[in-house]
């Protein structure tokens, strides 16, 4: 079978691409490995109970009818509409360090008049900041890798400040240790401090479908339990897959969302790119989700996530231990302002994990450190919370194990390769990346990504 265009992945960057070039008439296939669709944002049923594999919040929020900014741009790029995401708005935020806390919203003035209260010598400084940040032209495919700690340093001297900025987008998208490329920091910026979180009531899911329904309605095919296992290259030139079940097909161009490292492991890591610049990343986590009898907010708990620091000094960076108990993520679904409320408490909590020890435990001793692990995590998270342990239903938990089996990513990365690819070639022709390795972050950016791919290279070549 012979397409236009095979795009491997059906993530939200896959689907999002396909459903681009469907529109003007390719002949396109995602193709996935798994029995079901999502990859980095799935969604799962266990118990009797519905779960978000990754969705914490939706960044780039924006309210319907607004004309300017991604979430629009890509609901204009693919004919969707607002009711297909539906997103409400988070309560409120936070960053919280040992004896500093600041508090942010989808209103920007909250952070800037926080920052004001808490570090009124450095007020100055981060506006003359902010208002680079908003000059910044984070869509320019073309530009090289500058660090974001020292641009923000060189105009923020309390390193405690550039710490707590640092923090949440490090969290939500940085495949970097201890620092992040300057563009994806803007990205992170905007999309979180700026434009804020949001989320469907029903979570990730009806968003899926929605994206699953409008590309298979625009002739789009989609083949589930198709895993890749070649990329076939002749004369320099992506020709088209074979599967692992031998099946062959052909295009005139291949689009990969399965990571930089990954898709050159599917050429026989022939890709031309220098091997410092394809190397995996070494940063990720573990994700523990308690389900709870009570609303979060019944117990005193209304905000929406917390991110949190321990120690001094922010690291962020595979740890020693199995996980790094010094600082995490707290999320709860409940704190959105929804028209009503989910049927039971959520609690989220994430922490930085060493891949190598979850990936290369015995089978036999792994579900006793996942449950030690997640009892841990919860511990510390419990610094910033209400004790809420005797309300627990359910709990679940993933490690870089579980990253790995589902995404097929290096090490269990959630974020990919530390150096990105912004404008998606791989140095083979007619062979490009969408997603995480490309570099537009979260659920927004990961679907723009997809669809700046599609119309840079397969609706121009």
């Amino acid at each position: 079978m012979h397409y236009d265009t095979i795009i491997i992945g059906a993530g939200l960057s896959g689907l999002a691409a396909g459903i681009r070039l469907a529109y003007f008439d390719q002949k396109v296939c995602v193709l996935e490995k798994h029995w079901t669709i999502g990859g980095l944002n799935s969604f799962y049923r266990l118990r009797g109970r519905d779960h978000d594999v990754g969705l914490h919040a939706i960044t780039n929020f924006a309210k319907a009818g607004t004309k300017t900014g991604p979430l629009s741009k890509l609901l204009r790029q693919l004919r969707m509409s607002w009711d297909d995401f539906s997103l409400c708005e988070q309560n409120g935020s936070s960053v919280v360090f040992p004896g500093a806390k600041l508090r942010f919203d989808n209103d920007f003035s909250l952070l800037e008049s926080e920052i004001a209260e808490h570090f009124p010598a450095q007020i100055d400084a981060f506006r003359r900041l902010h208002q680079f940040l908003l000059d910044f032209n984070e869509l320019d495919l073309s530009q090289k890798a500058v660090s974001a700690r020292e641009t923000v340093s060189s105009y923020l001297s309390d390193p405690l400040l550039v710490d707590m900025l640092f923090c949440p987008l490090m969290f939500y998208g940085s495949a970097r240790a201890d620092d992040m490329d300057l563009n994806q920091f803007v990205i992170m910026y905007k999309s979180i401090f700026m434009e804020g979180f949001g989320r469907p009531f029903k979570g990730v899911r009806p968003i899926m479908k929605a994206l699953v329904k409008k590309y298979r309605g625009l002739g789009g095919e989609l083949k589930l339990r198709a895993g890749v296992e070649e990329i076939v290259v002749e004369d320099g030139r992506a020709v088209g897959v074979k599967l692992e079940n031998g099946e062959e097909l052909t295009a005139d161009r291949v689009l990969s969302s399965a990571g930089l490292a990954e898709t050159a492991s599917l050429c026989g890591d022939g890709i031309p790119v220098p091997t410092e610049e394809r190397l995996p990343g070494v940063v990720t986590f573990n994700e523990m989700i308690d389900v709870i009898d009570v609303q979060p907010a019944d117990l005193g708990h209304e905000e929406t996530i917390i991110f949190y620091c321990e120690s001094e000094q922010f690291h962020y960076r595979k740890p020693n231990e199995p996980c790094d108990l010094q600082s995490g993520i707290i999320c709860s679904p409940n704190n959105f302002r929804y028209d009503e409320q989910l049927p039971e408490g959520v609690m989220r909590i994430t922490a930085l994990a060493n891949h190598d020890y979850w990936l290369s435990l015995p089978d036999d001793e792994y579900q006793a450190a996942k449950e030690e692990w997640t009892r841990k995590i919860r511990d510390a998270a419990l610094r910033h919370l209400p004790d809420y342990r005797e309300h627990i239903l359910d709990t679940d938990a993933f490690t870089p194990r579980t990253i790995r089996r589902f995404t097929s990513h290096v090490n269990g990365c959630v974020y990919g390769a530390p150096v990105k690819r912004l404008d998606g070639t791989t140095g083979i022709d007619r062979l490009y990346l969408c997603g995480t390795d490309q570099g537009f972050l979260g659920i927004i950016g990961s679907m723009l990504s997809g669809i700046t791919m599609a119309n840079n290279h397969c609706l121009m070549s």
